[in-house]
């Protein structure tokens, strides 16, 4: 690390942040967020540590010390969540998760003494909010997304609630997770410190297998079953709020029960929409203009403002509106349908299905070659540190569709994997 020395340690975590695919641009105010949450030491430290799942004796290598204690530092900082520990068959590993969503929600999950937590309620508003080049990094890099949307389970008829696959159902990802957790809402919680928060329930967010394994044993969410999963599910239903969830079909790893105020996906959803930062539903809402009344609950329910009111062009009654619904806004959350008294709105299929990636490696694959940095995926020697990662990559980049595969060539320049994707049908 000597050639490190004169790089401060923040602007190293920094530039590590910014190695993966979902990064974190720097600036005063993510320093100074960096700063409340790692020491100068531990910053040093995570900066070097690998992009994917390590052991602590990895750990000990790069930092040059004991396994003892390397294994005492990991250990530490997962017990604030700034790692993740996970019990493999391996043994444990840990990870650096991203910032969103990772260690800057899993910050404001639970009421904290260690931390000034409304000095980093403003500082998170400021980094998020206000100043626009992480959100804009994070949300409008790619087409391929963090999260995207469940559709709303009450809002569907017998008919379509047939067309819905079990990995695009809330229900589904909590009845069949290893493991769960419930912990209180970064963005409300955020929000609170700023006086500013909704009245919308705290404590519904969920975590799901190994994330929630580690969030449990560290006191930053509480364990639940499957029914009460169910039932906080239930109450989301009933108060409005979008299940906007992890982005992948397996090994679900979080889904927020979302508020259109506070939180950060809706927001961006909103400011950025011409990007689709979320991935939508499959299903998109349909007007029955006859039996609309023009009372804009609708247009109140929606968290992205894709609800309007517009005139019905009814010459007897010429002040009379109906909704409209903006289909390039519209999550296809269907929480505008539960809304409606005058049954109105229903769902319809939207039409060709966006791409769900099948877990966490394929996601991570396709975010860094949208964003030009599957090089750095794959040339971190700290990270392909066995044929098993390797291989787990190439994988990965083989499933990609024929022009992906092409694109992930000419940002790699491997003549190996140029010739494994030629043998490719």
């Amino acid at each position: 690390m000597a050639h490190h020395a004169s790089v401060p340690a923040y602007q190293r975590l920094t530039e590590r942040l910014n190695r993966a695919a979902q990064g974190a641009p720097p600036s005063e105010s993510l320093h100074a967020i960096l700063a409340l949450l790692f020491s100068e030491r531990e910053a040093g430290l995570v900066s070097v540590l690998p992009l994917k799942p390590f052991s602590a004796a990895k750990a000990a290598g790069i930092w040059k010390t004991s396994e003892a204690e390397a294994r005492k530092t990991l250990d530490a900082l997962a017990s604030r969540a700034l790692l993740v520990d996970l019990e493999t068959r391996e043994g444990t590993r840990w990870v650096l998760p991203p910032p969103m969503a990772g260690f800057f929600e899993f910050s404001m999950m639970r009421v904290r003494s260690d931390l000034d937590q409304k000095a980093l309620a403003e500082l998170f508003h400021q980094y998020l909010n206000v100043e626009e080049d992480f959100v804009r990094a994070l949300f409008t890099g790619g087409e391929t997304q963090l999260g995207r949307t469940f559709v709303h389970e009450p809002a569907l008829s017998d008919e379509n609630a047939l067309h819905v696959l079990d990995f695009e159902r809330a229900s589904e990802v909590i009845r069949t997770a290893r493991h769960r957790g419930v912990s209180r809402c970064y963005c409300r919680h955020k929000m609170e410190h700023l006086g500013r928060a909704c009245d919308a329930p705290q404590e519904i967010c969920m975590t799901f297998s190994a994330t929630a394994a580690s969030l449990v044993r560290h006191g930053h969410a509480r364990a639940i079953d499957a029914v009460e999963g169910l039932e906080l599910l239930h109450q989301a239903h009933e108060r409005g709020l979008v299940q906007f969830g992890e982005n992948v079909r397996e090994g679900v790893n979080f889904i927020c029960n979302c508020c259109g105020c506070c939180c950060e996906a809706m927001i961006a959803s909103r400011r950025f929409a011409a990007a689709h930062p979320v991935h939508t539903t499959a299903f998109l809402p349909a007007v029955d203009a006859a039996a609309c009344t023009g009372c804009e609950r609708c247009v109140r329910a929606c968290p992205v403002e894709a609800m309007s009111a517009v005139s019905a062009n009814d010459a007897r009654r010429p002040k009379r509106t109906v909704a409209r619904v903006d289909e390039e806004r519209c999550l296809g959350c269907g929480v505008c349908v539960r809304a409606c008294r005058e049954a109105a709105l229903s769902l319809r299929e939207r039409g060709a299905r966006r791409l769900t990636p099948v877990n966490g490696a394929h996601r991570a694959v396709l975010m860094a070659l949208e964003r030009g940095k599957l090089q750095d995926l794959v040339f971190d020697n700290r990270l392909l540190f066995s044929h098993r990662a390797l291989a787990a990559f190439l994988g990965a980049v083989l499933k990609l569709p024929p022009a992906r595969r092409l694109l992930a060539t000419e940002q790699v320049r491997s003549r190996y994997l140029e010739a494994l994707l030629r043998r490719v049908p």
